[in-house]
């Protein structure tokens, strides 16, 4: 029967159904907490026209009401036609690759441990963000831009999907005012060739530390997820189980915030150097400088801000993602 099973999720019905099961959740779930991810990237990268609001669960909603009263609802999912270009590939690489290696490592619940869930986890999570992180730039530049940080704020246009990734690539393009420094201007002129003989690389910044931000958080998940499961809802002696949609979802959120907790500071650092290419578009922003700059201006605090609205997104986010999950694979019959 094991090697039954194992030969099937390896189909290619298998694993186009296991995608379609984890796009959909990924999905529905990002498009409950739209406006919540809106401000919290702008929270994240210090956008100065909301940093007032930063550090409070009040100051989130009253981001939310100027965002509105400034925009309306198309400013609070300003950004989320972006979000559910990447979403959808991102999450059926990240349920699909999971499925694909559960099914490698843990073929049995006998040889389920939490080193090989946080591994399964943590590998199907660094799969999807190689596949779809230039997605997510795209994504983050669309939500930071805002009215006032225009050059006309009286005629402000939100950006498209095609505008931001014309204003990503061609980034740096413009020549500077000379450095007074001759190491900064010679690093800063080496880096401006980089980019300019690989514009690609334009759409990576922040890559690395998204991968290793990626490793704590998506292992994390994915463990807590298929700990507190095998604990709390063990299956029958003939390997069914029955339609759990509430603990699917209260299991997703206790999942959802410990993952957000352990990885926090790696997404502060990420969204910074993703809109390095806005505040240094001749440069590639390296960690170090990034971390110091965080830590000069705010101190550890820093690399916290907008962790109660990644709270107040992540987990209801999260809780829905697994639960929908779920519910697709009982109808695709996974």
């Amino acid at each position: 029967m094991p090697s039954h099973a194992s030969q099937d999720r390896q189909s290619l019905h298998y694993i186009v159904r296991s995608g379609l099961a984890g796009g959909i959740a990924g999905c529905v779930a990002k498009t409950v907490v739209a406006p919540l991810d809106r401000v919290k990237i702008l929270f994240q990268a210090s956008n100065p026209d909301f940093q007032k609001y930063a550090g409070s669960w009040s100051g989130t909603f009253r981001a939310v009401a100027q965002i509105y009263g400034e925009n309306g609802i198309r400013g609070l999912l300003q950004g989320h036609s972006a979000t559910l270009l990447r979403i959808f590939p991102y999450a059926a690489i990240k349920f699909m690759a999971y499925d694909q290696i559960e099914g490698l490592l843990m073929p049995t619940r006998e040889s389920q441990t939490n080193l090989r869930r946080f591994t399964a986890g943590a590998v199907s999570g660094m799969t999807s963000v190689l596949f779809t992180y230039p997605l997510e730039l795209i994504r983050v530049r669309m939500a930071f831009s805002t009215r006032n940080a225009s050059h006309s704020p009286d005629v402000y246009h939100r950006p498209s999907f095609l505008s931001a990734m014309k204003h990503i690539y061609r980034e740096g393009t413009h020549p500077l005012p000379p450095s007074t420094s001759s190491s900064t201007s010679s690093a800063s002129t080496s880096q401006t060739s980089i980019f300019t003989r690989f514009p690609i690389l334009k759409f990576y910044r922040g890559f690395m530390v998204t991968i290793t931000g990626i490793i704590p958080y998506a292992g994390t998940s994915f463990l807590a997820w298929g700990f507190l499961r095998s604990r709390l809802l063990p299956r029958s002696s003939s390997g069914s189980s029955h339609p759990t949609p509430i603990a699917d979802l209260c299991i997703g959120a206790v999942s959802g915030a410990l993952a957000q907790t352990v990885s926090y500071p790696f997404e502060v650092v990420r969204r910074r150097m993703q809109v390095g290419g806005i505040t240094r578009p001749d440069r590639w922003l390296r960690w170090d400088e990034t971390v110091r700059a965080i830590w000069s201006t705010r101190g550890w605090r820093g690399f916290y801000v907008g962790l109660s609205i990644g709270y107040l997104k992540v987990v209801p986010m999260t809780a829905v993602s697994y639960a929908v999950w779920q519910w697709e694979r009982r109808i695709l019959g996974l």
